[in-house]
């Protein structure tokens, strides 16, 4: 059962955006500042520019394979189930480790305007999220708009209020610590962007994805980074350097300076806004960082199921629900340190997974949003995320190796056994060293998800198609040579001599040319009979020599048909036609590996379906 699309452009920002504003901002700066001093707004925006090079890259990817799970599903498509499988468990961890850091921060801001036990006040924001999340995605959308939306407005109202309030002196000295604590802080506030790579989770969930999932994310980064940085900026520049260095509520101290307590508490209100809709969005997509990997059998299949009443993947929320709970009553620091890396490998591993996909050549990876400046924006992401992990200590990179290894160790104990999935990497090897390693399978999933991402809904021509001869001939061979191979391959399906349909074939071209265009031809006959209709495929390496056509026919469509099935011959031409305009068929005809390669080039043409 497949999850239910009901996300707009929106929905995806805000659940992008609220992803992102939390502890990133609202507790992380004071804790930053400590470490690199004024510098810090330079390490924001810095971590802001290494997280573009994954977030366009899981835009791309996405957006070829919009399905839930996203990063985690990509990486099984493009790494093998192995990777994949890490990569989806570190999601689910990351992504659940900062909902519950989110829940205890919003408990620390509720604390100051309530008087109740912060765990308590976490444990029941917890089960509230948990039960929106259980009865529909579109209902955890439309929370997280109107928490984003709030927040937002909070957020402006602290810049234009406290611009005119900074004093120049408190930048100076600019960086006390040197550059290594510039790099360290960037990889320390680099999970304020985790929120960036989340939509990805519920992409099988997000109305025309193609368009949405780039435009979200993109905006969301563009909005959030400004945000970040005139916040930051202001509060260095208002609160006094000792206070901050030791302030785990730094933007509401700021607030507090330039607009008194009744800004302090608005400033509080909309800390608790944020961690509200960044731990709502974190059970959102956490849960379903578990799907693709169920759907594989590389996860217990109980947590790929859809609830058949809400259409959400309720074993999989209560799941992440319960380790979230149990999380909040854990000591966080180190976690979310590790969580920080997690995303960063993420990153890492999301750069990786495009340069494999692209150079191995798959014809149906066809995202709909493909990446400036490949392969240098992927290397230099590459480069400069792998800096930061080193530049982060001991004891994090400890953690996150443990975390890397246990990932591995659910996989060799259970996936391994249980899940097989080609993946793109194979199709490299194979590229590279000549060797068969793969079937169609991937191929064949790829056409399928096309097909749903683009509301394809096959026609009689598509069905023919599927059933079709495909001929893909080497060397140059003559037309009646040609014609002959065509007409035993199709005299079965239509109930007719070879020979006849060899001088139906031959008669036909005395009377006037089917060549078409340059390289391609379009036999078409008619034989005796009633409802009857077949096409063959074919593409002939060298050419096949036509009369007076130069240069060689390289591509052919042979069309036969009793009359009464006129008009589909009509239209099948017409279907025809219309494939071969695009100004890729002719490259993508050339390179197509295989005669199936071959059927799901028209198969997946862009036409218009009857």
């Amino acid at each position: 059962m497949r999850l239910r699309r009901e996300l707009d452009l929106l929905d995806v920002f805000c659940i992008t955006s609220g992803a992102m504003i939390s502890s990133g901002i609202f507790i992380l700066p004071g804790l930053a500042y400590a470490q690199a001093g004024p510098v810090v707004v330079i390490s924001y925006l810095l971590a802001g520019l290494l997280s573009l090079a994954g977030m366009l890259s899981i835009a791309e990817m996405t957006t070829a394979m919009p399905r839930a799970g996203g990063d985690c599903f990509t990486i099984i498509r493009s790494m093998g189930p192995a990777v994949g499988t890490v990569a989806g468990l570190l999601s689910w961890f990351s992504l659940s480790m900062k909902s519950a850091f989110a829940l205890i921060g919003m408990s620390v801001f509720t604390a100051l305007l309530i008087d109740i036990d912060i765990h308590i006040i976490a444990v029941l924001f917890c089960l509230i999220f948990l039960f929106i999340n259980l009865i529909g995605i579109k209902e955890a959308g439309r929370t997280q708009v109107i928490l984003v939306l709030g927040l937002l407005a909070f957020m402006s109202l602290y810049i234009i209020r406290g611009l005119p309030a900074v004093k120049v002196e408190h930048f100076v000295p600019f960086s006390p610590h040197g550059l290594k604590a510039l790099f360290s802080s960037a990889g320390f506030v680099f999970v304020s962007y985790g929120g960036l790579l989340k939509i990805a989770s519920v992409a099988e969930e997000i109305k025309t994805p193609g368009r949405n999932i780039p435009l979200g994310m993109i905006t969301s980064l563009l909005v959030v980074s400004i945000l970040y940085t005139l916040m930051i900026f202001v509060t260095i520049g208002v609160v006094d350097t000792h206070r901050l260095s030791r302030s785990l509520t730094p933007i509401s101290d700021g607030a507090g300076v330039f607009m008194g307590f009744g800004g302090r508490i608005a400033l509080s209100i909309a800390a608790i806004l944020a961690f509200l809709s960044t731990a709502n969005a974190g059970i959102m997509t956490a849960a379903r960082s578990l799907v693709p990997l169920s759907r594989d059998g590389l996860f217990p299949e109980a947590f790929g199921r859809i609830n058949a009443r809400f259409k959400t993947p309720h074993n999989s929320l209560l799941l992440t629900g319960l380790f979230i709970i149990v999380s909040l009553f854990l000591r966080l620091e180190v976690l979310v340190g590790a969580a920080s890396v997690v995303l960063i490998l993420t990153n890492i591993l999301a750069c990786l997974s495009v340069i494999i996909l692209r150079e191995s050549r798959l014809q149906n990876y066809q995202p709909s949003f493909r990446v400036r400046f490949y392969p240098w924006v992927q290397i230099i992401g590459i480069i400069g995320l792998g800096f930061l992990i080193c530049e982060m200590g001991k004891q994090i990179l400890l953690v996150s190796c443990l975390l890397i290894g246990g990932g591995f160790l659910a996989y060799w104990f259970y996936g391994r056994i249980r899940g097989y999935r080609e993946y793109a990497l194979l199709h490299l090897i194979e590229r590279i060293t000549a060797k068969e390693l793969t079937g169609h399978l991937l191929e064949t999933e790829l056409k399928e998800i096309i097909r749903e991402r683009d509301n394809i809904l096959p026609d009689r021509f598509d069905e023919i198609i599927e059933k079709s001869k495909v001929l893909d001939l080497k060397g140059t061979i003559s037309l009646e040579e040609f014609f002959r191979l065509a007409a035993l391959a199709m005299a079965d399906n239509l109930k007719v001599e070879p020979d006849l349909l060899v001088n139906l074939f031959m008669k036909r071209e005395k009377e006037s040319s089917t060549v078409i265009s340059p390289g391609l031809a379009v036999p078409h006959v008619i034989i005796d009979g009633e409802h009857t209709f077949d096409i063959l495929l074919a593409r002939c390496e060298e050419g096949i020599i036509f009369p007076e056509s130069v240069p060689r026919v390289h591509t052919v469509f042979v069309l036969v048909g009793t009359r009464d099935e006129r008009n589909f011959h009509l239209r099948a031409l017409a279907a025809i036609a219309s494939i071969v305009q695009d100004p890729n068929f002719e490259k993508r005809w050339k390179e197509a590996r295989g005669e199936e390669a071959l059927r799901d080039i028209v198969l997946l043409g862009r036409r218009r379906r009857q």
